[in-house]
């Protein structure tokens, strides 16, 4: 019987063929590692990967502003004199970085430069500042010898501007009362025709609220004495030179004398053109007529 033979066989043979696997494996495993068994020739775990501890973040330092404001007199006094040659600071020099004055100007150039404008300075900035500043053109600071000796001009006060004015009016009324006074003449002459005719005459013509006026005074049973006028405005207007004029007409009836007054406007002509009369009180109405007129007053 054979079997004890082949049992004895397969068991000398038996350390070779394991020991030929095991180099077998560990050419797989060389080959490819992440398909190495472990122990029965199962797959190899999967490596641990463990994470890196959080770096630690560091928080910026706050800005130092104390130096500069704790920096000696002359320093300080080196700033604001950079802030005034660039045009940031006209107050005084005294070294004083906290006044008022002095926090604008810092922050007008820091915020020139694009930077937050806190109105105090870092060292770096306090050194761009003066730097800036010394690179400024130098600028003369005196008047040019021909604006110094000039003598400044003042504006005239308004009482001065009141007389100028005053005498301006005065020189055109002196240059238009020769014409304005042959009209205002003109007209009384023929409104003293029209009381002289009863009623007849160019002044009712023209005058249509002069004719009912004087009608109605002749009905009240009153006569007419002294006519007198006062000229009220004259110019230039659209249709030729125009006059407003009051008039006043003394009236009696009885024993009881009246003074009554009609305002009077015309454009010069013969006859004359757009003729109006107006109660002296009529204010509004006279101004009213000037303006339709276009009347450039040479007279107020």
């Amino acid at each position: 019987m054979r079997t004890p033979a082949l049992l004895l066989t397969l068991a000398l043979l038996g350390p070779g063929a394991a020991l030929a696997q095991s180099a077998g494996e560990v050419e797989r495993c060389f080959q490819n590692p992440a398909a190495c068994a472990s122990g029965g020739g199962g797959a190899a775990p999967a490596p641990v990967h463990t994470p890196a501890p959080p770096v630690a973040t560091r928080q910026a330092p706050a800005p130092d502003y104390a130096t500069v404001l704790n920096g000696s007199e002359a320093d300080r006094k080196k700033i604001q004199e950079s802030l005034r040659t660039l045009d940031k600071y006209n107050g005084p020099i005294d070294g004083n970085l906290q006044s008022e004055a002095t926090v604008k100007a810092i922050a007008d150039w820091q915020k020139g430069r694009g930077t937050a404008a806190v109105g105090k300075l870092t060292p770096p900035e306090a050194a761009q500042l003066n730097a800036e500043a010394a690179r400024a053109p130098i600028r003369r600071i005196e008047p040019p010898a021909q604006a110094a000796a000039s003598t400044p001009t003042t504006q005239p006060s308004n009482a001065d501007q009141l007389k100028a004015l005053q005498a301006r009016l005065a020189e055109r009324r002196k240059a238009a009362e020769p014409k304005a006074n042959a009209a205002a003449q003109a007209l009384i002459a023929d409104l003293k025709a029209y009381v002289a005719a009863d009623g007849k005459g160019v002044a009712g013509d023209q005058f249509a609220a002069f004719a009912k006026w004087y009608a109605d005074n002749k009905a009240a049973g009153r006569s007419f004495g002294a006519i007198s006028p006062v000229i009220d405005d004259y110019g230039d207007a659209k249709a030729g030179a125009a006059t407003t004029a009051e008039i006043k007409f003394e009236t009696t009836q009885g024993a009881n004398t009246y003074n009554q007054c009609l305002m009077f406007a015309w454009i010069e002509g013969s006859p004359r053109k757009n003729a109006q009369t107006f109660s002296c009180d009529d204010i509004a109405a006279v101004e009213k007529w000037k303006v339709d007129q276009t009347l450039k007053s040479a007279w107020r």
